[in-house]
């Protein structure tokens, strides 16, 4: 059977498949409370706090990005972390806006044609900020 043009080959049936709305990742962190403080810094607003004195799992918000905060020991976990990738319509204006951070990247342009900048937050979760040059 022949794909038609602009339909979607992975699906098995003439059914229009499900719409994925977004994606909202879930961040391994030691300290919710920690992670949930270096997030607001950020920009993100909390949304969601499973228990208001010692948190488990939170989740913040900015714009039309969200994540989820998770509490997890790393037992058992090895390698290296996550990185997103938040497409901006202002680099510059974000990394002014964070402004020093203990473990960041200065913007700069790219060879793949991005202006962008990188932050790891506390428990190594990458995150990269660009946009399109």
């Amino acid at each position: 059977m022949e794909p038609r043009e602009g339909s979607r080959t992975w699906c098995h049936n003439d059914a229009v498949p499900a719409k994925i709305e977004r994606v909202e990742p879930v961040l391994n962190v030691r300290d919710v409370a920690a992670a949930t403080s270096f997030y607001a810094h950020l920009g993100f607003v909390e949304q969601f706090r499973d228990d208001p004195d010692s948190p488990m799992f939170v989740i913040v918000s900015r714009d039309d990005a969200v994540l989820a905060l998770q509490w997890h020991d790393f037992v058992g976990i090895a390698g290296d972390r996550p990185t997103l990738r938040f497409p901006v319509d202002d680099v510059d204006g974000l990394s002014n806006e964070f402004g020093p951070l203990p473990d960041r990247t200065e913007v700069s342009d790219t060879p793949w044609g991005t202006r962008e900048f990188h932050v790891r937050d506390p428990d190594g979760n990458g995150l990269q900020f660009y946009r399109d040059v």
